[in-house]
């Protein structure tokens, strides 16, 4: 695998999980823009998640969009670029895919209990450890025939960005 990154990620998965931390580790290692989609919300679904009520679709809508708007901008330019971005449903990964056909997803899974567990250890300016269980049940995972890669989040961010580099050779980048 070489070290020039062509295709967009996504770092997928729900609060807590690490998309920040392993999607600014992998746009370091390729040298490639990072965006975090938290930056991108609304101010709306900013003050929504801080008061511990869970986004609905209707909310999401503008922040994909958003989120749409810069891959697609990245990838104009000829760069390729990684986003942190729940992406939680298939419906969303299908809307960002629709903007980047060759877009891959990288899932941030894991226990439950771990992911909870790292909550409690930090602090988010909007998203409160309560919304955990919502986000959970609004998850569903990769399908088959999505481009993606589902690592566990037990495992250290410099090992995941290795585990990407070889996986990426699945999907021609």
């Amino acid at each position: 695998m070489s070290d020039v990154l062509r295709l967009p990620l996504v770092v997928m998965g729900v609060s807590g999980s690490g998309k920040s931390t392993v999607g600014a580790a992998l746009a370091a290692a390729f040298g490639v823009p990072f965006v975090d989609g938290d930056d991108l919300h609304p101010p709306e679904n900013k003050r929504k998640m801080a008061e511990g009520r869970p986004l609905d679709d209707e909310d999401r809508a503008p922040w994909l969009d958003r989120i749409c708007s810069r891959i697609a901008a990245e990838l104009a330019e000829g760069v390729a670029i990684v986003v942190a971005c729940s992406a939680l449903r298939r419906r969303y990964r299908e809307q960002l895919a629709a903007h980047a056909p060759g877009i891959v997803f990288v899932h941030l899974a894991g226990d439950a209990g771990l992911i909870a567990e790292r909550q409690r250890d930090r602090r988010h300016e909007f998203m409160p450890a309560s919304l955990l269980a919502s986000q959970l049940e609004a998850l569903e995972p990769l399908g088959d025939d999505e481009r993606g890669i589902v690592l566990d989040v037990d495992r250290a961010p410099a090992e995941l960005v290795e585990d990407v580099r070889e996986a990426l050779g699945r999907f021609g980048a």
